[in-house]
Parts: structure tokens; C-alpha cells; sequence
């Protein structure tokens, strides 16, 4: 046999094997049991696929191919993964029980824990949760509800064009994270839905929000206690109640957030656009340096908000000025339109007066007509400002 030939027959060989090696990391569910008529429950297949990417030793995809998929609680574990890396790649739709009592009582419908270097590209997560929300909002005795898609005490976390709507609660969880990038990604429920938060971040680092498109019933994005290096930018809010940090301070010791920005964003219809919100509670929690930058409002009833007297119903509030030192907060080229008259509203804690704000370029006007500013307990500097006039 010829040397080219030789060398021929060992290449076919190198890449077969190589071909093979690909084909095995490849997990598709439907091997698995998972079935595509939305009605069969195929969280059992769902698992054995995961269970079979987790325990390989090089890195796996999980594939769902088109079609959709009865997912009545799926939880991926991957504190005993040896793949490093674990990718699934959906064509298809997942759905949560229409039934808001099969997993109403859950807290989470499909949640990552403990897991490392996990992507997720494609897809649909569709919570299901009219059923959820008819019954609360006809103030019936109902289950708390369900959060769609939770991420806890996990890293390197990479979420890709996936579509998730309609969850009974929070849309997206990250709890306990390191480094997670959500980019292009759309969050879609109804302007009445209770509960409805697009992306909820707590007790959090390097988590970054990019390119997309978030409408809901409650926040686009809400921030809770314990984040820090959080970057949003890029997002179209509405409708819903904005971008929020908090509510915070609801417990007196309590971590606090620090070094986010939430830049070229804009706010269509919603209640609020960047809004700070903390209990009129005794706390040590704190939010210092974080930078708005680049915002359009769009017929926003409160553009810039900080609201440090939240307390709904005036219950739960001893009478108290918010524990939560607010400081270093930056509002550069804010411009668009308000829905009500005061476009600026500074409420800060009695106790704790929020210092080092600044508001630069700012141009929101109402109806066509100069905007108002409310400013309490507030210190910081203006600049370049044209509407509303400085309260500071």
C-alpha cells in the first residue's frame, strides 16, 4: 500500500473517530423518552439526558429538537457533573403545566443549582400562568406560584436567545451567581400580571443584561440585597414597573449593591423607569455606585425614582426613616417623556440622606411643557440640566 494511501486511510480514521466523539456528546432528548405533543410529562427524559451530559468527562450538548414539551418540574443538579462544560441547545417549546395547581406550590418549575459552565441557546420557556393569575387577581385563597427558570449557587452561566413568558411568578431567578450573561433574550407576560419580574438578581456577582427585550407585570429587572458588578444595557422595558433596585432594607442586617450600570435603555409605557426602593425600615444595608446613562423615557409616570419610604398599606413600618445609605448615584442623559408632571422624585430617608447624586443632561419633558423636580433629604450636584429645574 502507498504512503498515500496509508496517510489517507489514517485520516478517514482521525475523523470518523472525532466524527463519533461529536455524535456522542450529542444528548437529544427524544432518545430519551421526551415527547413533542405538549401533553405527555417528559421531565423524567429531560433528566436522563442530563444526568447522562453530566457525567461525561468531555463537554456535552443537550439537544431539544422542534415540538413541545409537557415539563411538569425539572431540577438539573450539577454538583456531581464531570463535564466542565454543558450546553442545550432548544428548537422547541418547554411548557409548565397549564393546571396552576400541579407546581403552584413550588417554588421553582426548572432550576439549575450548583452547576458550572452551563450555556443555553434557543428555546422557548413558557410558564403558563394565566390560570395562576386569574385566580389572584379575583383575590381568591391561590397557590403562591412558581418561578420558570432559577439559577442558584452557580457559575459561568450563558443564556442566548431564549424566549421565556407567561411564568405564574419571576421569569428568570439568578440566586448566588458568578459571571451570568443573559444576551438576547425576550421576557413576555401581561401589563396585568402579578408578580411577573423579568429577571430578579440577588446575592449576585458579574451578572450582565444585554440586547433584549423585557415586558412584564411587575419590574423588567429588579435588583435585590447582595449584588455587586452588575452591567444591564441594551434592554427595551415595557410594559411593566421598570428597572428597580430593591425593595431593599426589609431586614436589619442586610448585604448591599454596589457598581451597577444600566446604560442605553428605554422605557415605554411603564410605571416607573430607574427606580432605587427601600423599606422605611432600620437596616445597615447600603446602594452606592451606580450609573443610569443613556435612557429614553417614553410616556413613563416616574422616570427617576428614589423611593426610600416604601411601605404598602402602611403596614410592616415602625415609623422609622430607611436604614439603607444611598450614595454615589449618577443620572447622565436622561431624556423622553414623562406621564405626570414630576419627572424627578428624590425621597430619601429622614435618617440617612442620600448623598453624591447627580443629575447631568437631563431632559424629560410632560405634555410638552417643563417637567418638576422633588428632592428630600438629597444632596448632590447638577449639570447641563434643562428639564426639570434643579431641586437639589
Amino acid at each position: 500500500m502507498s504512503p498515500l494511501a496509508i496517510f489517507s486511510l489514517f485520516f478517514l480514521f482521525i475523523f470518523n473517530s472525532s466524527l463519533a466523539a461529536n455524535t456522542n456528546n450529542m444528548y437529544n432528548v427524544q432518545n430519551y423518552g421526551a415527547k413533542s405533543n405538549g401533553k405527555t410529562d417528559s421531565s423524567k427524559a429531560f433528566l436522563s439526558a442530563w444526568a447522562v451530559a453530566c457525567a461525561s468527562t468531555t463537554p456535552s450538548t443537550i439537544y431539544v429538537p422542534r415540538g413541545n414539551y409537557l415539563i411538569h418540574n425539572a431540577y438539573f443538579n450539577g454538583q456531581t457533573c464531570k463535564s466542565k462544560a454543558i450546553t442545550m441547545r432548544i428548537d422547541g417549546t418547554l411548557l409548565a403545566p397549564s393546571d396552576y395547581n400541579v407546581i403552584g406550590n413550588f417554588e421553582n418549575w426548572i432550576k439549575f443549582e450548583k452547576v458550572n459552565s452551563v450555556s443555553i441557546y434557543g428555546g422557548t420557556f413558557d410558564g403558563q400562568g394565566s390560570g395562576l393569575w386569574n385566580c389572584k387577581n379575583s383575590n381568591k385563597n391561590c397557590p403562591k406560584g412558581t418561578t420558570a427558570l432559577t439559577f442558584h449557587n452557580s457559575n459561568n452561566i450563558i443564556m442566548s436567545g431564549v424566549t421565556v413568558q407567561n411564568s405564574q411568578m419571576f421569569q428568570i431567578l439568578v440566586d448566588e451567581c458568578r459571571n451570568v450573561k443573559l444576551q438576547g433574550v425576550k421576557i413576555f407576560a401581561p401589563g396585568n400580571s402579578p408578580n411577573t419580574d423579568g429577571v430578579h438578581v440577588k446575592l449576585s456577582s458579574g451578572v450582565s443584561i444585554m440586547n433584549s427585550h423585557i415586558g412584564t407585570g411587575d419590574d423588567c429587572i429588579s435588583i435585590g440585597p447582595g449584588n455587586s458588578n452588575l452591567w444591564i444595557e441594551g434592554i427595551a422595558c415595557g410594559p411593566g414597573h421598570g428597572i428597580s433596585i430593591g425593595s431593599l432594607g426589609w431586614k436589619q442586617q442586610e448585604l448591599g449593591v454596589q457598581n451597577v450600570t444600566v446604560k442605553s435603555v428605554t422605557f415605554t409605557g411603564t410605571t416607573n423607569g430607574v427606580r432605587v426602593k427601600t423599606w422605611a425600615r432600620p437596616s445597615n444595608g447600603f446602594v452606592r455606585g451606580v450609573l443610569y446613562q443613556h435612557i429614553v423615557m417614553v410616556n413613563v409616570k416616574n422616570p427617576i425614582i428614589i423611593d426610600q419610604n416604601y411601605c404598602p398599606n402602611h403596614e410592616s413600618c415602625p415609623h422609622q426613616g430607611s436604614g439603607i445609605k444611598i450614595s454615589d448615584v449618577t443620572y447622565e442623559d436622561i431624556r423622553g417623556t414623562s406621564a405626570t408632571e414630576v419627572a424627578v422624585k428624590l425621597d430619601c430617608s429622614k435618617t440617612n440622606p442620600c448623598s453624591g447624586i447627580t443629575l447631568e443632561d437631563v431632559n424629560l419633558s410632560y405634555k410638552n411643557q417643563p417637567t418638576q423636580a422633588s428632592c428630600v433629604n438629597a444632596r448632590g450636584r447638577v449639570s447641563g440640566l434643562e428639564k426639570p429645574t434643579n431641586c437639589l
